[in-house]
């Protein structure tokens, strides 16, 4: 069954910069996983908040994702540049109810 959700976090007003550095390389390296579906970083409205959607065919390609080689450094960084840690908000498809 497909996982997706969104994350909300803060970056250090000091580390923006080298946070939006890595987006690119992260999305690059998420988009060549094969059980990653959809993997894309957001500016939200209040200064110094981002949000990344991730989508992934299951549990275990999310885990698959968290432990890419390619990326365990770049995460690690992201992680670095977060001014506190960060919520998931799970997103659920809808259903078609028959009439």
């Amino acid at each position: 069954m497909p996982m997706s959700f969104l994350s909300r976090f803060r970056i250090k007003a000091d580390k923006i910069a080298d946070f939006v550095a890595l987006i690119p390389q992260i999305e690059a390296i998420s988009a060549e996983e094969p059980d990653t579906l959809g993997y894309k970083f957001y500016r939200l409205e209040e200064p110094g908040m981002f949000a990344v959607f991730e989508s992934f065919t299951n549990a275990d390609a999310d885990v698959a994702h968290q432990q890419n080689p390619k990326l365990v450094g770049i995460i690690d960084d992201i992680l670095a540049c977060m001014d506190g840690s960060y919520t998931r908000e799970y997103l659920y498809d809808i259903e078609q109810v028959s009439a």
